[in-house]
């Protein structure tokens, strides 16, 4: 179950009790607060606290920029075009807090971008619950041959039954011996900062994330991104649809330009300008390696 029975009552609660407010609103993300998206199996991600909004973005700007803003007449096309130029600073005037509940190995995966506040579940004060993250059926897969960091065909049969039985088994008997470490009939056990060892990377843990608006893009950029690994992936997918509602305007530009743009090397934008004038243009004029030639031409296909 992601949630327990008592972070239940507590949403139900901060729902049921809303309070008035001088701040800035965005009646987008307050549809969202408090309550939990689930994800993979056992997972969530809930929004608790939120500051700013298309506004606050286009407020920094005009301070920041002054009159080099004032050609831009509108809100949207003010952004569009700090997104456009990469003017991050007023991007970092909203921020948002995220509850997520997220397997270790994900945790793991995602600490690597070091820009925001976190407060993780601490299993050396308290006891982790018997929780692991299986993948679904479909998401078992086999070693990529030609990608080192990636997946290949999907795992059928009864390969992926004696694997999920071993991710299964392995979790579950690693939990009885942290639960036999704990408490020895009455003893006082091991300490728990020592017991947490013997658990699996794909335990259950929770955190409180907080990130301004500029860092949150760069993480859905890379997490949000096809090529990026599933169970960080779906994560980055419940984040998105939160971002949307809170700053819709924010949302549509970096999906236009970062999400579904492309960066261009100078030897690219060369090749692309030599094509489009009618040359043909090969990888071995191209002055690119073969691997940037690949990248290029599927850019250019499509």
């Amino acid at each position: 179950m992601p949630l327990s029975p008592d972070q239940i009552a507590e949403i139900d609660e901060l729902r049921a009790t809303p309070r008035p407010t001088l701040r800035a609103v965005s009646d987008g993300i307050e549809a969202h607060l408090y309550r939990a998206i689930p994800v993979l199996d056992h997972g969530f991600v809930r929004v608790i606290d939120y500051m700013g909004d298309d506004a606050a973005i286009v407020q920094a700007a005009r301070v920041s920029y002054g009159r080099g803003t004032k050609a831009v007449q509108n809100d949207e096309g003010l952004i569009r075009y700090l997104m456009r130029h990469w003017h991050s600073t007023p991007f970092e005037m909203c921020e948002i807090k995220l509850h997520v509940k997220l397997p270790v190995f994900v945790a793991r995966q995602w600490i690597r971008h070091r820009t925001a506040n976190v407060n993780e579940y601490s299993a050396r004060y308290s006891i982790l619950d018997r929780e692991f993250y299986i993948p679904a059926p479909e998401h078992l897969a086999a070693q990529s041959t030609v990608n080192n960091q990636g997946r290949g065909e999907v795992l059928t049969g009864e390969e992926a039954a004696r694997v999920l039985d071993i991710l299964r088994g392995d979790a579950m008997r690693s939990y009885d011996h942290y639960e036999e470490m704990l408490s020895q009939d009455g003893q006082q056990g091991l300490a728990r900062e020592l017991a947490r060892m013997n658990l699996p990377a794909n335990i259950y843990t929770q955190w409180y994330w907080k990130v301004d608006l500029h860092n949150l893009f760069h993480f859905l950029r890379l997490r949000a991104d096809a090529h990026a690994q599933y169970e960080i992936r779906v994560y980055a997918e419940a984040i998105c649809d939160v971002v949307k509602d809170w700053v819709p305007y924010a949302w549509a530009a970096f999906e236009d330009y970062r999400l579904g743009g492309v960066t261009l090397s100078g030897k690219a934008v060369d090749c692309l300008r030599r094509m489009l004038s009618g040359e043909e243009v090969t990888q071995e004029t191209s002055g690119m390696s073969k691997g940037e030639w690949r990248e290029f031409m599927g850019v250019v296909r499509g």
